[in-house]
């Protein structure tokens, strides 16, 4: 903002409330809306509360306000049908569904880093969906001091938690994240180990060529097809001859994905 020169006490103050009036005959509206949809993120119909939700979304620097509210939705999974807050051009099923926490994240995120700490927060919370909740919102916000954090949420008991850890990992794009997700490659759930192969290819390190060539052999054919993208991605020779025998797998889309990562690291 500009300076203006020295004025008399009187008139300053007459421009002064001039300014402070109509900043807030402004605001007044905008104010008063994040205050009733703070209200409504308590309303007893989970779909009030997915409106509520994505009307703070709209309105974007104002819903800081509401962090505190939203960081308590994180846990609530009620399923509400995805069309209650989308607008004219939603072209999603019928059958799309969303949930409260999913839409608090959603807001969480908008607001940016001011939200971190909640989220960080959030990440021990006892239920498991406002923890991998809090986990998509932190990769959404990509903040380096979420890293830590995430890497630890990669031991979580729930494998939602653990897969939505990864996929937050590769979205920063930390190196400091590669060694623990090269372990999240033997993860016990197969939905871990595929977010944990795309984040490598994500990060694009070279340390994890080795671990997802072995991936290459994972029992589960998404697994295999996830493994082959990111060793595309990577462009490291050194995959090559695992990419060959690939192209003899028994699922067609691992054999596709293995011939484009070999024409990928030929270019």
């Amino acid at each position: 903002m500009g300076r203006s020169g020295v004025l008399g006490l009187s008139a300053a103050f007459v421009i002064l409330f001039t300014v402070m009036v109509s900043a807030t005959a402004q605001r007044r509206p905008e104010q008063a809306n994040a205050r009733d949809l703070i209200a409504d993120l308590d309303a007893s119909d989970p779909a009030a509360r997915v409106k509520a939700a994505c009307g703070l979304r709209d309105l974007g620097d104002a819903a800081a306000d509401a962090i505190v509210p939203l960081t308590r939705l994180l846990a609530d999974g009620s399923p509400v049908d995805a069309r209650v807050c989308v607008r004219r051009w939603w072209r999603g099923g019928s059958d799309a569904v969303t949930t409260p926490g999913e839409q608090a994240a959603s807001v969480l995120a908008s607001v940016g880093s001011s939200a971190l700490p909640a989220l960080l927060g959030a990440l021990k919370q006892d239920a498991w969906i406002a923890r991998r909740n809090a986990a998509w919102a932190l990769g959404a916000i990509d903040d380096r001091r979420a890293v830590e954090p995430l890497i630890q949420s990669l031991r979580d008991r729930e494998p939602a938690v653990r897969e939505q850890a990864a996929w937050a990992l590769g979205a920063i794009d930390d190196s400091a994240a590669v060694q623990p997700l090269v372990s999240s490659l033997k993860d016990d759930d197969s939905r871990v180990r595929k977010q944990s192969a795309w984040a490598l290819g994500a990060i694009d390190d070279s340390r994890a060529v080795d671990p997802l060539v072995g991936a290459l052999a994972d029992q589960q054919a998404d697994v295999r097809e996830q493994a082959a993208w990111a060793l595309g991605t990577l462009g490291d020779s050194r995959a090559l001859t695992g990419l060959i025998g690939a192209l003899k797998d028994t699922s067609p889309d691992v054999r596709r994905q293995a011939a484009w990562a070999l024409g990928a690291i030929g270019r």
